[in-house]
Formats: C-alpha cells, sequence, structure tokens
C-alpha cells in the first residue's frame, strides 16, 4: 500500500483542486499531513526548511518586478497607441489590422509576459475596431486570444522564469532559448493570416483610405516614432541587458520596472492612484503565485521522500517506455491538465515530479522547458477550456458568441500543433542560440 501512497497523494490533490478548494493550501495542507502521519512530527520542520529556502531564492525576485512591469505598463495607454499607429501602417494591406494585432502581441509579450493582462487589453482596444472595419468573428477573435498569449513563450515571461526555478536551469538560458521558437510561432500566425486575407478578402479588409491619407498628413512619422521607440527601449533595456550578460534576469526585471513606470510618466498616466492600484495588484498576483510555491514545495519534499519518483523511473524502466514515448505522455498530460487549472499550479505540480525522470533518462531540460511552455500556451488556446478563450469572451460585445471564438481559434490550435512537433523533431531551433551564445 505504502508504495501507491505518492500516487494516491497526487490524485487527490488533483481530485480536491478540481472540487474547487484552494490550490496551495490543498498541495501544502495535504502534504504535510501525510508526511506527518507516514513519517513523524520532525518531517513538519523539514517542510519548514524547505519552504524557506525555497522563498530565499533569488532568482524568484524577478516574479513580482515583472508582474509590477506588465500591470504598470498595462495602465500606461502605450499599448493602445501602439496598435492603432501599427493599424494604420498596415492599413492598406488586406489584413493589415489583424497583422498588426499579431506584431503588437508581440511586443507586449516582450514588454510584459502576462498573458491575461495582453488578451485583456487586445480584446477590449482591437476586437471593436476589428468587427467595425468588416473582419470576421472568428479571425477577429482568434487572431486576438493567439497574439495574446505570446507571452507564455516570448521572454520575458513569467512562465520561463517559474520553470527556471523548478526545473532548476538558468532563468537567462530559458530566455535565450525561447526567442527564436517564440520568433518562428509570431511568423506562422502572420504567414495564416496572409493566406486568409488572400483567399478571402472579405473576412479582413483594408482600411478606408481615406483614413490612410489622413494618417499620412497628421506627422506619420512622429506618431511612428513615439509608439515604437518607447516600447522598444524597454524591450531592449530588459532582454538586452540579459543577452548581453550585463544584468541577471532578476536585475534587468528591476530595470523593467522601473522602465515601465518612466515610460507611463511621460505618457502623463502616472499618478498616486495609479501606483497605488499597480502595487496592490502586484500583491496580489505575487502573494497568489508564491504561497502555490510553498504548498508545491511541501509536495516535491513529501514525494520524494515516500520515493515516488524512484517508483516511477523503476516503472518506466520495467514498461520499456523509450524517452520519447514518456515524453509524448507528458506533453499530453499537461495539455489536458491546461484545460481545468492555471500554469502556476502545473508548474507547480506536474513539472517537479517529472522533471529528476526526464534527466535520468538524459533529456536536456532547456528543450523542454520550451516544448512545456509551448504545449501550455498550446492549451490555453483551446476549446472548450482554453482560459485565454474565457479572458476574451469576458471583454468581447454581445454580439460575439461562444462558437466565433472555438471556430477563430481552431486554425491558430492547429499552427500550434504543428509548431510544437517542429519542436520535438528539431531540438535545434531551442538549442541553437544557446549553443552559439555560449561559443558551443
Amino acid at each position: 500500500m505504502l508504495e501507491y501512497l505518492p500516487f494516491i497523494l497526487f490524485g487527490l490533490i488533483f481530485v480536491i483542486i478540481l472540487f474547487g478548494y484552494p490550490v496551495a493550501f490543498a498541495l501544502g495542507g495535504l502534504s504535510v499531513l501525510v508526511g506527518i502521519l507516514v513519517f513523524d512530527m520532525d518531517f513538519f520542520y523539514l517542510v519548514s526548511l524547505r519552504i524557506y529556502g525555497t522563498m530565499n531564492n533569488f532568482v524568484l525576485i524577478a516574479v513580482p518586478l515583472f508582474i509590477f512591469m506588465g500591470i504598470m505598463l498595462e495602465k500606461s495607454g502605450l499599448a493602445e497607441s501602439l496598435l492603432e499607429t501599427m493599424a494604420l501602417l498596415f492599413g492598406r494591406f488586406k489584413g493589415g489590422l489583424a497583422i498588426s494585432v499579431v506584431i503588437v502581441g508581440a511586443m507586449l509579450a516582450a514588454s510584459t509576459g502576462i498573458v491575461g493582462a495582453t488578451v485583456v487589453t487586445m480584446g477590449l482596444i482591437s476586437l471593436p475596431t476589428m468587427l467595425k472595419r468588416g473582419y470576421s468573428s472568428e479571425l477577429a477573435t482568434g487572431t486576438i486570444a493567439s497574439a495574446g498569449t505570446l507571452g507564455q513563450i516570448i521572454p520575458p515571461s513569467v512562465v520561463l522564469v517559474l520553470l527556471g526555478s523548478v526545473l532548476n536551469i538558468p532563468v537567462g538560458d530559458l530566455f535565450t532559448a525561447a526567442l527564436i521558437p517564440g520568433l518562428l510561432l509570431v511568423s506562422l500566425y502572420l504567414a495564416y493570416i496572409i493566406i486568409m486575407a488572400s483567399l478571402k478578402p472579405q473576412q479582413a479588409p483594408s482600411m478606408p483610405p481615406e483614413e490612410i491619407a489622413a494618417f499620412k498628413e497628421e506627422g506619420m512619422l512622429s506618431r511612428v516614432v513615439k509608439a515604437f521607440v518607447l516600447p522598444f527601449l524597454l524591450i531592449l533595456a530588459v532582454l538586452g541587458s540579459i543577452f548581453a550578460g550585463i544584468a541577471s534576469p532578476t536585475e534587468a526585471a528591476g530595470v523593467g520596472a522601473l522602465g515601465a513606470t518612466i515610460l507611463t510618466l511621460i505618457q502623463g498616466k502616472l499618478s498616486f492612484d495609479v501606483l497605488k492600484s499597480t502595487a496592490r495588484e502586484t500583491t496580489f498576483l505575487t502573494c497568489m503565485v508564491f504561497i502555490i510555491l510553498a504548498g508545491a514545495s511541501s509536495f516535491s519534499l513529501v514525494f520524494r521522500a515516500l520515493e515516488g519518483d524512484r517508483i516511477l523511473i523503476d516503472l518506466i524502466t520495467q514498461s520499456n517506455l523509450s524517452p520519447s514515448v514518456f515524453l509524448l505522455v507528458v506533453l499530453v498530460a499537461v495539455f489536458i491538465a491546461g484545460f481545468f487549472i492555471d500554469f502556476i499550479e502545473i508548474i507547480f505540480i506536474i513539472v517537479p515530479v517529472v522533471a529528476p525522470l526526464f534527466s535520468a533518462l538524459g533529456i536536456d531540460l532547456l528543450w523542454i522547458g520550451i516544448l512545456l511552455a509551448i504545449n501550455l500556451q498550446t492549451s490555453f488556446l483551446t476549446p472548450p477550456f482554453g482560459f485565454s478563450l474565457f479572458y476574451l469572451k469576458g471583454v468581447a460585445p454581445p454580439e460575439v458568441k461562444t462558437i466565433h471564438l472555438y471556430r477563430g481559434i481552431m486554425p491558430f490550435v492547429a499552427i500550434q500543433v504543428f509548431f510544437l512537433a517542429l519542436v520535438v523533431i528539431y531540438p535545434e531551433i531551442v538549442t541553437f542560440l544557446p549553443e552559439y551564445l555560449k561559443g558551443d
């Protein structure tokens, strides 16, 4: 019976979470209880030491700083200015507005790394405009939802910071490894939109010529410079300092938080109320992440003390599962779990269990980290439970029905699955840039 206890604990936690019980307390409370019952009271002190060690992790300071940066940028109005300018730049092309949404989504992802904030912001700003311009509800919602989730994979990403912490690999390496996959994914989105606009121009019309003419007359160059330069400088400050080796991801997160505050000041949107609400939202989100992390640390300790990882390795060895089949099983499990629980919970519940197994099988954890990020992103887009679809539906006009979101997102899900398979077959997509920068 004791041999199956780690998996009974794992299953019980999932059931309790699905019944709506708070994740942190399901993870921590049940794990500590099982630890005390199976071992003794001294085990409780081990848990406290484990949690203290986790909270003492310098890398995790980047989480509240990146969250602060994302929320502050959302309040700065830069996203709205960037989208309007980009839409007018690409307006004369069929599908130009959708192209601008994807590019702005990528830039916001590189500036904020927060999926919910990006999807909601893009939905509020661009969805009414796209519908007014004659775009089909399906293409408009699919483009916005998929562009909004780019924050999962394009650095700096909170997902990558947390994955780096759990997989015990440098966050800077994860950021570097995610750059090429992120840009390739954006390119695939753009290619699909261009093809769709060519085949069905009535679903993605160009903007009226008089609006574009007015844009050129009103000082196009100054608007473009103002809209692009400020976000680009922030991206350069954060990512450039990491890739150049000037700053660690944690230090770069501090630069980003300060930079976002300065940009909000330049935009004339900074006030005491904005600062207070940003700090409050940051504190709320950070506390949520770290209390789940504390619970996950307890679970990980108990699971390994019960030799759950050894039992899993023995099961894989005895069943003659190849590393590739095991990888497929994990990706499918994470994909399905992404329908029901948030990425933070998946990273802290599932990843600590499978990470030692990947190491034992000799699989590159850097590659695994990027695969998991892309997989989670795909899960967030997939009907009927995709979190991004819920975010977008919450801010969509009444005429946009849930079925429109489902139909619109399916081509982008197909792109995601194709790209995930591509990264599985060709790991060099992930490993090339980190190895090149290190001179390997």
